[in-house]
């Protein structure tokens, strides 16, 4: 059986960040938490779910945050999640049931992204994303903005989805600020 460490990248999340822990955190074996210059309960709720908590000053990069939490993972395989995202109860039991089968040459997975729904909160946009990526193998993150990982190796694709369930936007000018900073 495969070990998981999710590691995500957190700033002022208090009011998710809850939620998102409770919906994952019987599937994974560790949790890497970093944050990124909380000032609310961001870093008590983390704890309270026993997390391993670092600090990264954030340096509008998200990749290099995400680099840095991946680093600090120490499990076969790592997951990655944003405060605002949720693992359905039907879906916690598939990933912990692929913990079960995953096969130990698989480099990543990769998953469902749900992040449209509709007023009934039935999804309509989702896409597929790399979600599960075994430690060790030179993953890097790249893009200050909407960063990825490159798919490669050996890839398997699950029929497993994570919900992106966003309660507020807490900054619409950041990622243009960004961008408009690269360009410069």
């Amino acid at each position: 059986m495969i070990t998981i460490s999710l590691c995500m990248i957190v700033k002022n999340e208090e009011d998710v960040l809850d939620r998102c822990l409770s919906s994952v955190e019987k599937a994974v074996d560790e949790l890497v938490i970093v944050d990124t210059g909380s000032v609310d309960q961001t870093r008590a709720i983390a704890e309270r779910h026993h997390a391993k908590i670092y600090e990264f000053p954030w340096i509008d990069d998200f990749a290099a945050a995400r680099n840095y939490a991946f680093d600090q993972a120490t499990q076969d395989f790592i997951l990655w999640l944003d405060a605002d995202d949720i693992l359905p109860a039907d879906q916690l039991d598939k990933l912990i049931a692929l913990k079960q089968t995953l096969d130990d040459r698989c480099d990543m997975v990769i998953m469902q992204y749900r992040t449209g729904f509709d007023k009934e909160g039935r999804p309509t946009f989702s896409f597929p994303r790399e979600r599960l990526i075994r430690r060790g193998t030179g993953a890097v993150w790249k893009g200050r903005v909407h960063e990825t990982v490159q798919p490669f190796g050996i890839i398997w694709k699950e029929d497993i989805w994570i919900e992106h369930r966003k309660m507020r936007i807490r900054d619409p000018e950041r990622n243009l600020r960004i961008l408009e900073s690269m360009r410069k």
